[in-house]
């Protein structure tokens, strides 16, 4: 565990139950979903970055974790902005490429959208224990424990593999086969890493049947996953800021129903 990890699963949205997380970012999305314009994606933005140091994270440890997303909302908006739907004066225009008022419009907002869908699943699941994530889906949700456990002990598996591949080059670099071809040196460690993943995964099955996680019977579970107050405030701070963003759009006008005719 690392010293952002550590930090984030020790502050108080870590102990809030992560169905609440889940369903807080799913408040959000849905609306920013439903909708194109730059006065809803903005106002959300602007709230979830308000509330960010309240998820326990400093601004050191959000910009860590979230770099990557604005690196890479600006390119899904560029590419709005050179091939997006053509509306009022025309900046730039080559083969495929046009630039214009309503391609810029959509790039800015599609940019912005990202981001405010993104942020809260990143931030909110900081603090995430894959463990405790099965419990809530499980115990609260009433997902098939098989699925729950299933995709549990997958994502356990994640770890290992990262460093099955780390053991592999070790390996091949001090059999001397790693010096040269290094497209065919990733093809073959690929290969490997699939045919022992395979392997352990057939283990890991057969060890899982073994303990009884494929029966029929009503399991019991070894922690109980509680929802209560803390969760509720986190749904409903997620609503509140889908509700802000969407009656700010709506009152200006901007609100753009992706769904509705043109």
């Amino acid at each position: 565990m690392t010293l952002l990890d550590a930090r984030a699963r020790t502050s108080a949205v870590a102990r809030i139950n992560p169905v609440a997380k889940l369903g807080a970012a799913m408040l959000i999305t849905v609306p920013l979903v439903l909708t194109l314009d730059v006065v809803s994606a903005t106002v959300a933005l602007v709230l979830e970055l308000m509330l960010a140091p309240f998820a326990g994270l400093g601004w050191r440890e959000f910009w860590a974790r979230t770099w990557l997303l604005w690196v890479l909302a600006p390119l899904t908006g560029l590419t709005i902005a050179l091939y997006g739907r053509t509306a009022g004066e025309v900046y730039f225009e080559w083969f495929a490429i046009t630039v214009s008022d309503g391609s810029l419009y959509l790039a800015l907002a599609t940019t912005l959208r990202v981001l405010a869908i993104a942020l809260p699943s990143v931030v909110l699941f900081a603090s995430v224990d894959p463990t405790d994530l099965a419990d809530g889906l499980a115990q609260i949700l009433k997902l098939p424990s098989r699925f729950v456990l299933g995709a549990l002990a997958g994502l356990r598996m994640v770890g290992l593999f990262i460093d099955d591949w780390r053991s592999l080059e070790l390996a091949r670099r001090a059999r001397g086969v790693a010096d040269r071809g290094r497209l065919r040196r990733f093809f073959g460690m690929a290969f490997a890493l699939l045919v022992l993943s395979i392997r352990r995964g057939a283990k890991l099955a057969t060890a899982m049947e073994a303990r009884g996680f494929g029966s029929d019977i009503p399991r019991t579970w070894a922690r109980t996953s509680t929802f209560g107050g803390r969760e509720w405030a986190l749904m409903a701070v997620g609503l509140a800021i889908a509700v802000i963003a969407v009656t700010a759009a709506i009152a200006t006008g901007a609100w753009n129903f992706i769904l509705g005719p043109e």
